[in-house]
């Protein structure tokens, strides 16, 4: 079973380029992020009605960030005229964006399908260090929730050594600034809706968190630690 996004390809995006005319405009050169594309496996516990769904919401945030980034470049050729109409969007800005690059994370670690996370790996050996073994690291980690919209994190520090269990609001409050994100758990109602009730969300947790790609995980550990 295949999932895409559409035709774009990965998560890039134009530098902008601000230049002056004689009459002292800024133009700014268009800028754009262009959706991933994803291909998933069946997922047990997860339907593909349910992965189509939350494929399409994580399109949605593509759109709003490309949208909020178009206003804002527009509204800034007139100067101050419209600087606080700019402050909005760009306080925005911080829910889109969030939102698209924590759902590429999450399915990100979805794609390739199932891969055990191997004892020799740093990330293994850094977990079972800090909380006394792997198996009681995912346990805590499961418990890591809250009443409302949100997502659990487990971020990394590279200077500290250690991990921290992360609950974010929305997309934006609770971020811990510069701190790699290592695992994104998507706790919204829209991610397991069509499969589970809000009460079973649990069951959601379990069927996401078994179904991950564990080598991409780790990569991204390699990466920063």
């Amino acid at each position: 079973m295949e999932f895409s996004t559409g035709n774009m390809s990965c998560a890039n995006y134009a530098t902008t380029v601000v230049q002056y005319d004689n009459t002292s405009k800024v133009n700014l050169t268009p800028m754009e992020y262009t959706a991933k594309q994803f291909n998933l496996p069946e997922v047990k516990g997860l339907s593909k009605a349910q992965l189509q769904l939350h494929l399409g919401l994580y399109e949605g945030y593509v759109k709003h960030v490309n949208h909020l980034m178009s206003q804002m470049q527009s509204l800034a050729k007139h100067g101050d005229e419209y600087t606080y109409s700019i402050t909005e969007l760009r306080r925005r800005l911080g829910f889109e964006w969030n939102g698209m690059h924590l759902h590429e994370l999450y399915f990100e670690a979805l794609t390739g399908g199932r891969k055990d996370l191997g004892a020799t790996t740093g990330l293994y050996k850094a977990l079972t260090s800090q909380y006394g073994g792997f198996t009681h690291w995912l346990e805590i980690y499961k418990k890591v929730s809250a009443r409302g919209p949100g997502w659990a994190l487990l971020n990394y520090d590279p200077e500290a050594k250690h991990f921290f269990h992360t609950w974010v609001a929305d997309h934006e409050v609770g971020q811990l600034a510069t701190l790699p994100c290592i695992i994104a758990l998507d706790h919204w109602e829209h991610a397991f809706m069509v499969d589970y009730k809000p009460a079973e969300k649990g069951e959601y947790v379990e069927a996401y968190l078994h179904a991950l790609n564990w080598e991409t995980i780790s990569d991204r550990f390699d990466k920063v630690a």
